[in-house]
């Protein structure tokens, strides 16, 4: 018999290589990382911190695990606490999908909804002064500062993508919000092969609609486990590229994805165009099902603007 919370990890490499007009030699994947109990890669690191936690003393029956999410962490949190018995409280711009929002609330987690126009810095801010006045109420992970939200990474989804290439991936590349994915991942690879090359992802400016991605150099709170010189590059997006990718991914090959895994894929298809070739890695954050609200969907063309 299998519980919930074994069924984190080992996600599915899909091939995406055939949607796009890339040079011969050129292979490109994406790890779907909806496959996740949660719906998420979030639920990698929420496990870990969670437990983490327990190891170090910090979290105890009767405690509430609170951070700052923009959704899909926060829907890790309440899925993993409501399996191991914790309560959740998270703050969160008020912007986000409206489907997150029900998840969330369906899961039984308490939110706190932050003004839209300060991001996630103002959530962080909230939350952070919350567990400052109860610091015997709550746990909080951090994701943005806790070594085990990379480690999370570099013990799973690293090996993973090695194995599932058989060792033959050579560039992997991935958005930074927490940076957790990237950090992690790209420091197991390069163990592997040094010479692996990874490229960050990011908007292209301060204003974006990239849920989940930040804009490092206009952020309040860069991530403590971020460290910009692991990035080989650095891709910036724009908000439009992902809307018509995700567009694009739906009706080429039939696969639902969000905006921050579509925004992966706009800049995966850039690295792979410019190599002679190489196996190209990306992270497929979750599905599109938490956003389907959202206009771009209903657009009627699905390529332009997002250079395919």
């Amino acid at each position: 018999m299998t519980r919930l919370l074994d069924l984190i990890g080992r996600t599915p490499l899909l091939s995406l290589h055939e949607a796009f007009d890339l040079p011969a030699g050129i292979e490109l994947y994406g790890k779907a990382e909806w496959y996740n109990p949660g719906g998420s890669v979030k639920d990698r690191p929420a496990y870990w911190m969670i437990r983490d936690g327990e190891r170090r003393g910090l979290v105890r029956p009767g405690m509430r695990i609170a951070d700052a999410t923009s959704g899909n962490t926060g829907i890790a949190y309440a899925t993993i606490g409501a399996a191991l018995g914790y309560g959740v409280t998270l703050a969160m711009p008020a912007n986000a999908s409206p489907e997150r929002r029900r998840i969330l609330r369906a899961l039984g987690a308490e939110l706190i909804l932050t003004d839209p126009a300060e991001g996630m810095d103002a959530a962080i801010a909230t939350i952070r002064a919350l567990v400052a006045e109860y610091p015997d109420r709550y746990f909080y992970p951090d994701q943005y500062s806790n070594p085990a939200n990379p480690q999370a990474h570099y013990e799973t989804t690293g090996p993973e993508i090695w194995q599932q290439t058989d060792g033959r991936v050579t560039h992997f590349v991935a958005a930074l919000g927490t940076s957790g994915t990237f950090m992690g991942t790209s420091r197991r690879l390069r163990e592997y092969n040094p010479s692996i090359r990874a490229i960050a992802v990011q908007p292209d400016s301060p204003y974006h609609a990239l849920e989940g991605v930040k804009h490092m150099a206009s952020t309040r709170y860069v991530p403590a486990i971020y460290r910009p010189d692991q990035a080989d590059a650095i891709v910036e997006v724009r908000s439009e590229e992902a809307f018509a990718m995700a567009r694009w991914l739906a009706r080429r090959l039939g696969m639902l994805v969000g905006i921050s895994a579509a925004a992966n894929v706009v800049a995966a298809v850039r690295v792979a165009r410019e190599i002679a070739q190489g196996v190209v890695v990306t992270i497929l954050c979750d599905s599109a099902y938490r956003y389907l609200s959202e206009r771009f969907w209903e657009e009627p063309g699905f390529a332009e603007g997002a250079g395919i």
